[in-house]
C-alpha cells in the first residue's frame, strides 16, 4: 500500500523538476508565482438518452466515478424544455472536478493510456482553447480507460474533458501542456 505522505504523483514531480524552470526561461517570468501551473481537470457526461431511462445517468455516473478515482455529481436540468421532451430537475448527465494530486494522476493516465487506445488517433485539437488559457477537448467512447470494464458497458457515452490553467494566454498554455506531452496535431 502506497503512503499518501510521501507519495507525489509522476506528473506532479516533472511539473516542479523540469517544467517550471523551463517555462520560466521560455517566457521570462521574474516571479515564480507568474509561471502557470493546472488548476483543475473538469469531466462531464451529457446522457441524452436519460430523457428515457433515468437508469442510464446512473450507470453513466457509476463509470465517471471509476475514471476519476472520486464520486461524480448528478448534473439536473434546470428549464423544462417540452421540444426535448425535459422536465426540470430531471437528471441530465454526471460531472466531477479533479484537483491536486488526483488531478495530475488523471491527467497521465488520459495521456499515456487513454488517448493512444483511441481509433484512428491523430493527436488532439491545438485549436481548442478558450482565450483564457483553459483548454477543452471530447472523447466519443468512455472505454479507452482502463478501468472501465468493456463487458459490462450497456452503452457506449462520450465525455467532455476541460483542462483549467492558471496561464493567462492560449500561447502560455500550449507550452504549458506540450511539456506534460499533449500529443497536439498542429
Amino acid at each position: 500500500m502506497l503512503d499518501q505522505a510521501t507519495y507525489t504523483p509522476r506528473l506532479k514531480s516533472i511539473f516542479n523538476d523540469t517544467i517550471r524552470p523551463a517555462m520560466k526561461e521560455a517566457f521570462g517570468y521574474k516571479n515564480d508565482m507568474q509561471i502557470p501551473r493546472l488548476d483543475k481537470i473538469v469531466l462531464n457526461m451529457g446522457v441524452g438518452e436519460a430523457v428515457k431511462d433515468t437508469k442510464k445517468v446512473k450507470s453513466a455516473q457509476e463509470e465517471l466515478s471509476l475514471i476519476a478515482g472520486q464520486k461524480a455529481l448528478v448534473t439536473y436540468a434546470k428549464k423544462s424544455i417540452a421540444g426535448f421532451r425535459v422536465r426540470e430537475e430531471m437528471p441530465l448527465g454526471c460531472k466531477v472536478t479533479l484537483r491536486g494530486d488526483r488531478m495530475y494522476e488523471f491527467l497521465d493516465r488520459l495521456i499515456t493510456i487513454a488517448l493512444p487506445r483511441v481509433r484512428d488517433f491523430r493527436g488532439v485539437k491545438g485549436t481548442s482553447f478558450d482565450g483564457r488559457g483553459n483548454f477543452a477537448m471530447g472523447l466519443k467512447e468512455q472505454i479507452v480507460f482502463p478501468e472501465i470494464d468493456f463487458d459490462k458497458v450497456d452503452e457506449i457515452l462520450g465525455m467532455d474533458i476541460i483542462i483549467c490553467t492558471t496561464a493567462r494566454t492560449d500561447a502560455e498554455a500550449k507550452a504549458l501542456l506540450k511539456h506534460f506531452n499533449m500529443p497536439f496535431n498542429s
